[in-house]
């Protein structure tokens, strides 16, 4: 299917150079790529045909990418037409992204959440967080590849792994996982296959695949992006946010892409909040009070543990104070709260989603579980438990759900809150997510510990950082923060960034024992 997909954009005009691209986009930041249009060393079109030059040579290994925008070298004709004239949209002009398939274009491409059933699910409307950065003079390279659903399916789902997308792979090293769901962005952002990309996050999405592909990704405060005419899980938890290879370029995107949206009452309050992102030149780390999270000895993994360490080392050298945190521990309730939040609200979320879509297609959650009970490839590795657990909730009048959110969401946030007030801090940090685990089709998922579930479940902001590798596996540092502090904690993000460079670029190792040094050592002396 995903073959298909790619092998139909082609056929409709897209312009793919058989041979590299004379312009080479490997690692280019945003202000990179903008200056050298500036210079007419490259201009809009370059970009895009240089990025599709790109995806057909490197994706084929990493199932990142679902879907080619037809019309992205059109669009991008366009925009090299208004910089001739002499308009200029900001710093975005002519900038090629790719956009996660659970998030709605209006370009010629399904929506897919990367289930069959959406295969034809072609809207031609825009999810205003596109619409945004669309007006900023963005383009819609593409969609990529996630975990189906956005992994909410089964509790025994396989991360990045998607009917239509296949499994997407690690560009760092190809056995092991992106994570998930915003898998295909993570890879393809870390590969250099579009200049940034989107992704969403209910708990860990956006963080965890951040961090296991290097990249720097933004989960915002609950509120500050639209979330209309994205495939949802929980209008609680859900939201969009930039994934990008440096700190200022997720700045960039999120000032275009956060305001307020009439259709989406949680963004209320986003235009009184939003800020100018990408106003970072001053960003230091002196006099910052940080607060780390210190994990009870027996879950902290010793490899990512001398990261932080070392992290710990450089913040404080560039002036920053470090305040352990003992005790930060959620509420023992809250897993469970969550899960009965997340049930209620897929059903009734997925079901207003499903019914404001053209044609006969699936309208309900009974829908999808039937469609793919006789779907034989959407249940060939794994079940649909979750799905049918949401099934069986009642609407959202229901008291076990109401107690159920206003608990988690009061308690999460009192941690944090008060955490940071009574520490006096400018944020918390930890390790945003164990190792990297190995893709595993038995198993399944073999994550760690994380970081992402206190900010998810409370709605705040959560900013993950390039902090080093384990054995060419990369792992991140996260800040986070209270409501609305996304300036705060991109500026500690990018001083960190000046501070460690830690960032490098995949390698597309086969795997971790593929290397020459592990290899010799798994090796039997000769006899």
């Amino acid at each position: 299917m995903r073959g298909m997909i790619l092998a139909a954009a082609l056929s409709v005009g897209l312009v793919v150079p058989a041979l590299a691209a004379p312009y080479d986009v490997a690692e280019k930041d945003i202000a990179t790529l903008q200056a050298d249009m500036t210079a007419g060393r490259v201009d809009a079109v370059g970009l895009v045909q240089a990025y599709q030059a790109r995806i057909a040579a490197l994706d084929p290994q990493l199932h990142s990418v679902i879907a080619l925008n037809p019309d992205a070298v059109a669009q991008a004709r366009a925009l090299d037409g208004e910089r001739k004239a002499g308009h200029l949209r900001g710093p975005l002009h002519g900038i090629p992204i790719l956009v996660k398939d659970n998030i709605e274009t209006l370009d010629a491409m399904p929506t897919t959440a990367g289930s069959l059933a959406l295969a034809n699910n072609v809207t031609h409307r825009d999810a205003p967080v596109v619409a945004r950065l669309r007006a900023a003079g963005v383009i819609v390279l593409g969609k990529t590849n996630l975990s189906e659903w956005a992994n909410i399916r089964s509790t025994h789902s396989i991360s990045g792994w998607s009917a239509i997308g296949g499994w997407t792979r690690n560009p760092y090293v190809l056995d092991r996982s992106t994570c998930g769901s915003s898998a295909g962005s993570g890879a393809a952002v870390a590969a250099s296959l579009a200049a940034a990309a989107l992704g969403t996050e209910t708990n860990g999405s956006l963080v965890c695949p951040g961090a296991f592909n290097s990249l720097v990704s933004l989960k915002p405060t609950v509120g500050l992006i639209s979330r209309t005419h994205i495939v949802p899980i929980s209008h609680t938890q859900d939201t969009a946010g930039p994934m990008t290879r440096s700190v200022a370029d997720a700045a960039l995107l999120l000032s275009a892409m956060a305001g307020s949206d009439p259709l989406d009452g949680a963004t209320a309050e986003a235009d009184a909040h939003r800020a100018d992102y990408a106003a970072l030149a001053g960003a230091s780390l002196k006099g910052k009070r940080l607060g780390v999270i210190l994990p009870p000895p027996d879950e902290s993994p010793p490899a990512t543990e001398a990261l932080l360490q070392r992290a710990l080392g450089v913040l404080r050298q560039e002036g920053a104070e470090i305040v352990e945190i003992h005790g930060f521990i959620r509420p023992l309730v809250t897993s469970d709260e969550e899960g009965v939040v997340l049930k209620f609200e897929l059903k009734h979320d997925i079901g207003v989603y499903l019914q404001s879509l053209p044609g006969a297609g699936p309208k309900t959650l009974a829908d999808l579980i039937a469609f793919n009970a006789r779907t034989p490839r959407e249940l060939a590795l794994f079940d649909q438990d979750y799905f049918e657990m949401a099934n069986e909730k009642g609407g959202l009048d229901d008291p076990a759900y109401l107690l159920a959110r206003d608990d988690l969401v009061t308690s999460t946030r009192a941690l944090l809150d008060n955490t940071i007030t009574q520490n006096h801090l400018d944020a918390l940090i930890r390790a945003t997510e164990d190792t990297v685990f190995r893709l595993d089709v038995i198993k399944g998922d073999n994550d760690g510990p994380g970081a992402s579930f206190v900010p998810a479940a409370s709605g705040y902001p959560h900013l993950t950082v390039p902090m080093g590798y384990v054995h060419d596996l990369p792992a991140g540092l996260s800040f986070i923060g209270p409501a609305w502090s996304e300036a705060r904690l991109l500026a500690l993000g990018a001083a960190f960034e000046r501070a460690t460079a830690a960032r490098k670029p995949p390698t597309f190792l086969p795997s971790v024992e593929s290397k020459p040094d592990i290899a010799a050592a798994l090796a039997p002396l000769p006899r």
